[in-house]
């Protein structure tokens, strides 16, 4: 299973792509903005955001896939798991192929717009993907941890992925919170920080799923 180990760790780093930000000029408040606003069509570094998320979404689901094929798992926590990440990825995969045309929290035209329906269908895809990537990865966080203490399997990820789904579903909280006030009108209740928090904590479990499965046989 060195191979998924090997796919899931590149693609928990391709994931953190957004830190970039912090060394990068994007223009963007990470606080407030939508990460996928750093890959929206009229964002000068659009075009690196996009690929590193092609990438993300392909290598996850390269490793969920082969771990699915190689194994042929039969307990139904790693069944759910690994189908939640095969989503995930493939999700991500098409999330980076259907960008935003603007920046909606920083832009308030491209704000009316969307709101008006006067916005590319991608706008509308994107949103759809994105939801899906969001299920995905919870989908696969919860059942790959609760596989790893019901089985006794990965002790990292048994030791540590209780609090990283616990930290993971109060940061979705808070980033669907904040999406909501937004499309309300009401501000973004740092839409960024929260949102940025959520996909933070999705490549750490990944990172440690990674480990884990290179520690450890998947099966006894």
């Amino acid at each position: 299973m060195r191979s998924v180990a090997a796919l899931l760790a590149l693609g928990a780093v391709a994931y953190t792509s957004w830190v970039l930000e912090v060394v990068l000029a994007t223009g963007l408040d990470p606080v407030r903005t939508y990460v996928s606003e750093l890959a929206a069509a009229d964002q000068p570094l659009g075009g690196l955001f996009r690929a590193t998320d092609l990438l993300a979404g392909l290598l996850v689901l390269a490793g969920a896939l082969t771990a699915l094929a190689v194994r042929r798992p039969d307990r139904p926590w790693a069944v759910v798991g690994w189908t939640g990440l095969v989503l995930f990825g493939a999700a991500t995969a098409t999330d980076s192929r259907l960008p935003l045309s603007c920046a909606p929290t920083v832009d308030p035209a491209c704000a009316a717009r969307e709101t008006a329906g006067l916005v590319p269908a991608t706008h509308a895809a994107h949103a759809w993907s994105s939801s899906l990537a969001t299920t995905g990865a919870i989908v696969g966080v919860v059942a790959l941890t609760v596989a790893a203490r019901r089985y006794g399997w990965w002790p990292p990820l048994a030791r540590v992925g209780p609090a990283l789904v616990a930290a993971e579903l109060a940061a979705t909280v808070w980033t669907l919170t904040s999406v909501a006030r937004f499309e309300a009108g009401n501000g973004t209740l740092l839409l960024g920080a929260g949102q940025r928090l959520q996909v933070l904590l999705v490549a750490v479990w990944l990172a440690v799923l990674a480990l884990s499965v290179a520690r450890e046989k998947l099966y006894e």
